[in-house]
């Protein structure tokens, strides 16, 4: 039996599985039930790992052992497979948010927090930027940045960009909103994005940026974070961002961006 190594990227890094556990499963889901000699020749793996491996997918719920000699392993229906696995995730997740509440409560959150705030005392002001690779991480800092504004928050992002934005921030602007930060948002509008201004026209002033290409978010005129290419150019996974906390540079470009924002029509005008 020969599997496409495609397939067996996509099962190692859906399932959390390692190389060998991926063939052996394979061979098992293709023959159904089988032993482990039968298997590891199958799956081109070490007759010596084989039953360990074996070991490891049954407690993880992928096989079950057979009563008898020889000893045969049956395989399960990969839908039950996914929903096993769910599961074992969610509780997983449930457990470590349990513990990290727990931390919340406890003198060790405290002292942490202590440690923090005296290492920040001894931070040179250079020091507070930072190179961010990867969309996941560009935005887990950009929530960092917006969810702490008091002020203000600017957006210049593109069309796509903007729909971005609204699937993980609307939380955040809902907040800031009640708290009466002004957010401004500039942006290409696009027919894909019409739906986004109606979604958002309540929580922030959405402006049709045009031709106007730029990627970067202000915020409290201090913070600013700043894609150093277009995200139509890039993979997500090499997107670049560059942080800097600079009240000097980050309100100079607001003052010039603002004079660019007073050109852009109000998003509210193109839609009907």
């Amino acid at each position: 039996m020969i599997v496409k190594d495609e397939l067996l990227s996509k099962l190692r890094r859906y399932f959390n599985l390692n190389l060998y556990e991926a063939r052996i499963w394979t061979a098992l889901l293709s023959r159904g039930v089988s032993t482990a000699g039968e298997l590891s020749d199958i799956g081109t793996v070490p007759r010596s790992r084989a039953y360990d491996i074996l070991e490891s997918l049954e407690k993880k719920g992928f096989v079950i052992m057979k009563l008898g000699k020889p000893i045969k392993y049956l395989a399960i229906d990969p839908k039950e497979v996914i929903e096993r696995v769910k599961k074992q995730i969610q509780e997983t997740a449930d457990s470590n948010i349990l513990k990290l509440k727990e931390l919340g409560d406890d003198n060790a959150l405290k002292e942490l927090d202590i440690l923090y705030k005296q290492g920040v005392e001894f931070i040179d002001v250079v020091d507070l930027s930072g190179a961010l690779k990867g969309k996941h991480n560009l935005y887990t800092h950009l929530e960092t940045m917006i969810k702490n504004a008091q002020k203000s928050v600017t957006i210049v992002t593109t069309a796509k960009g903007l729909i971005r934005k609204a699937e993980a921030l609307k939380p955040l602007f809902q907040k800031l909103n009640k708290k009466g930060v002004a957010i401004k948002i500039a942006a290409p509008i696009s027919k894909e994005s019409v739906n986004v201004v109606k979604d958002l026209k309540n929580l922030a002033d959405i402006r049709d940026s045009k031709d106007f290409n730029a990627r970067f978010v202000i915020v409290d005129g201090k913070d600013l974070m700043f894609m150093v290419m277009h995200d139509e150019a890039v993979h997500p996974s090499y997107d670049i961002g560059v942080w800097v906390n600079t009240p000097f540079f980050a309100q100079a470009l607001e003052t010039m961006f603002n004079k660019q924002w007073e050109g852009f029509q109000p998003a509210s005008k193109l839609i009907k």
